[in-house]
């Protein structure tokens, strides 16, 4: 009984809107110009994504991980990992994701073809390293998600002075013998944290001219956060307002047919 109410809930908070006929990113443009280890932010149209846009207050309510067609993962334990996950098509673009109800997955990139979306590219992280951060969230398959982390992330965001101490968060405190449970964004925090590269840092003053980064809680972060840092890049392919002709549309080509033997003599076509 517990369990249908349960599903029932999830069912309700996943359900979507429709997408808008018109959506700000050009989908197209973004699929082909992903990496590997990029970070792609989704503006959700779900009812549990207005939840996390309220508690964060931020347009962007999920962050996923891009890793690649099947192909482009060099590791075949990892791609065994993936492929445990979901039959994956070889020739789709793949993410990983958590979402409410089904943990941590393996999705297709067209899952979101119709949705606002944002790409945060972690610009100095090497290639070992880029691999070291998708597998890491690909050993994470399988790991539910933790709406309570979600919950408790928003009683962290009141000031403490309203906020009663019986509600105060437990965070930061696990019991004993409970799978360890995750969000999107904590998850690939983890992920980037396992190859020390900075996503937002605290940082401390050590002696007169010496500063240290530290490491904040992954459990705190947010998708927004890494819109924020300023150790990604952020990529932006708008559906309208730049120029729709790739550059090397206007390049001046020779209009008169001649072809290059490459010894300075040209030939008509």
């Amino acid at each position: 009984m517990i369990k249908s109410i349960k599903r029932a809930i999830e069912r309700w908070l996943n359900r979507e809107t429709p997408p808008q006929a018109f959506p700000p990113c050009d989908f197209e443009r973004l699929r082909y110009s992903l990496r590997p280890g990029d970070v792609l932010l989704v503006e959700g149209r779900t009812k549990v994504s207005e939840v996390i846009k309220l508690i964060t207050q931020s347009r962007w309510s999920h962050a996923a991980l891009y890793v690649g067609r099947l192909h482009d993962i060099e590791s075949d334990e990892v791609r065994d990992l993936v492929l445990a996950n979901r039959d994956v098509d070889p020739s789709e673009q793949l993410i990983v994701e958590g979402l409410l109800g089904q943990g941590t997955v393996v999705n297709y990139l067209t899952d979101y073809t119709h949705d606002n979306l944002r790409v945060c590219r972690p610009a100095a992280l090497s290639h070992g390293d880029a691999k070291a951060v998708i597998e890491y969230a690909c050993r994470h398959l399988g790991t539910p998600y933790n709406f309570r982390q979600m919950l408790d992330l928003a009683r962290l965001l009141f000031p403490w002075s309203i906020v009663p101490r019986r509600w105060r968060s437990s965070l930061f405190t696990n019991n004993v013998g409970e799978p360890t449970r995750t969000v999107c964004s904590s998850m690939l925090a983890e992920a980037f944290g396992e190859v020390d590269y900075p996503v937002l840092p605290k940082f401390k003053k050590v002696g007169k001219d010496r500063v240290e980064l530290i490491k904040r809680n992954t459990k705190l972060f947010t998708p927004a956060d890494f819109d924020y840092s300023p150790y990604f890049e952020v990529l932006k392919f708008p559906f309208w307002g730049q120029r729709d002709k790739a550059h090397y549309r206007e390049l001046p080509w020779n209009q008169d047919g001649l072809l290059s033997n490459d010894d300075d003599e040209f030939i008509i076509g």
